[in-house]
């Protein structure tokens, strides 16, 4: 039986130190934001990119992998080489859900509809609500350009978001959260709601 190899191609995203290199099959089932060696263990793709001395982090969902570059180095000379180290490991090691294995805990769930019902456990009436308006206008836009944005609290009018993959450290991300989070939020929630971003 004939299976089609991965293939991957780079895309520039809104955040200049960071690529999107998005496969043409599913590669993650949950989406997980990775910053060390500790919290890569067990998925062999993220371990084996963090080894690079010019990545600094990981971001993993659906189809694609967003990886953030230390400053020092320009992605006209790394983008090629990771895009080819992607393909050879996911080709080498065969078609494979590489999150199945981690604990929920580790991970940001994003539309996924697999996990709603953990969301909803957590989160208040208007927390669901919020989290529901980000996950049906917000979450398609910045997932395309290789980020997440998820909803961390909402109390006394503010919304406190975490930002992932592409969209942490982003320069257009203030507006984003301005111009289209908060907007969104202030016509369809609470016109007194203001956004911001979690500072981990």
């Amino acid at each position: 039986m004939y299976i089609m190899n991965y293939s991957i191609y780079a895309e520039s995203t809104p955040n200049p130190e960071v690529m999107k290199f998005v496969a043409n099959r599913m590669i993650a089932d949950q989406s997980i934001e990775i910053t060390t060696l500790k919290e890569a263990k067990g998925i062999s793709i993220a371990e084996e990119l963090l080894k690079f001395p010019f990545v600094e982090s990981i971001y993993l969902s659906a189809n694609f992998i967003s990886i953030s570059k230390t400053g020092t180095i320009q992605w006209e000379d790394i983008a090629m080489q990771l895009r080819n180290f992607i393909a050879d490991h996911l080709n080498s090691n065969g078609i494979r859900n590489y999150t199945e294995n981690i604990s929920l805990d580790k991970t940001s769930v994003v539309n996924d509809p697999k996990h709603e019902k953990i969301i909803a456990n957590e989160f208040t009436d208007h927390e669901k609500e919020i989290e529901a308006l980000l996950n049906e206008y917000i979450a398609p836009a910045v997932e395309s350009d290789g980020g997440a944005i998820t909803l961390n609290y909402y109390k006394d009018n503010i919304v406190c978001v975490d930002l992932k993959g592409a969209c942490s450290g982003c320069p257009s991300s203030t507006s984003t959260l301005k111009g289209g989070i908060e907007a969104l939020l202030k016509r369809k929630v609470n016109p007194d709601i203001e956004v911001i971003a979690n500072e981990k």
